[in-house]
C-alpha cells in the first residue's frame, strides 16, 4: 500500500485540490497494477505554532511521509524516477505558494507486516492480486 501522509500549514490546500491530488496519486499508482484502494492519502493541517523547520515556526510549509509497502525499488535509477515523480505531481500545488518549505521523504515498508480487513494481500503480479485490482476489493484467495 502506498500511504501519503501531508502535513501542510493551512491555505495550502483546498478541499477540490485535496481530492484532485488524491486522485491523481491514485491513478498513478493503479496504472502500476496496484488495487485502487491500496492508496490512502491523509492530509494533516498543521498550525505554523505546531510546524517547526530548523528549531522555528513555518508559516507556510509542507511535509510529506510516503510508506511503500506493497512495491519496492529495486535500483537507484528506479528510486530516482519516483523521487522526480513525487515533485512532478506535488509541483502545481505547491509551486503557487510563495516562501514556501516542502520535503518528502518515502519508506519502504516490509510488506510481511501488512494486512487489509485481517487479510495479508496477496503476492504482486499473481491471479489472486489482479482479482482485487479488477473488483477493487479486498477478499479472501
Amino acid at each position: 500500500m502506498p500511504l501519503w501522509t501531508i502535513h501542510h500549514t493551512p491555505g495550502i490546500f483546498t478541499d477540490d485540490a485535496k481530492r484532485d491530488l488524491a486522485s491523481r496519486i491514485t491513478d498513478h499508482y493503479e496504472k502500476a497494477g496496484l488495487p485502487r484502494f491500496y492508496v490512502v492519502v491523509i492530509f494533516t493541517e498543521t498550525e505554523p505554532s505546531n510546524f517547526y523547520v530548523g528549531g522555528e515556526p513555518t508559516a507556510v510549509g509542507v511535509r510529506i511521509v510516503i510508506d511503500h509497502i506493497a512495491r519496492h525499488s529495486t535500483d537507484s535509477a528506479g528510486r530516482h524516477r519516483i523521487s522526480h515523480w513525487i515533485k512532478s505531481i506535488m509541483a502545481p500545488y505547491l509551486d503557487p505558494h510563495r516562501g514556501l518549505h516542502w520535503e518528502f521523504h518515502v519508506d519502504e515498508t516490509s510488506e510481511e507486516m501488512w494486512m487489509i480487513n485481517g487479510l495479508i494481500p496477496p503476492p504482486a503480479n499473481t491471479d489472486a492480486e489482479r482479482e482485487w485490482v479488477r473488483s477493487n476489493a479486498v477478499s479472501p484467495y
